[in-house]
């Protein structure tokens, strides 16, 4: 099974459950300062726990970062 994230093919045996374990897999301990794009279609932090993934899902993550 194959998700697409940040435009990068990435493998798994099994598919995360939902958009929530994804992102613990990806960005553990991280919930803040994140926006996720699920096939073009912004999920709100609200529904990741609801949100499932299929195959071929088209995920992009973007974290804030401080800086000048």
């Amino acid at each position: 099974m194959e998700l697409i994230i940040n435009h990068t093919r990435k493998t798994f045996n099994v598919l995360p459950e939902n958009l929530e374990a994804l992102l613990a897999m990806e960005l553990p301990g991280k919930k803040k300062g994140i926006a996720v794009a699920l096939n073009n279609r912004i999920i709100p932090l609200s529904i990741w726990a609801e949100t499932p993934l299929n195959n071929l899902d088209s995920i992009l993550i973007i974290t804030a970062t401080q800086g000048g």
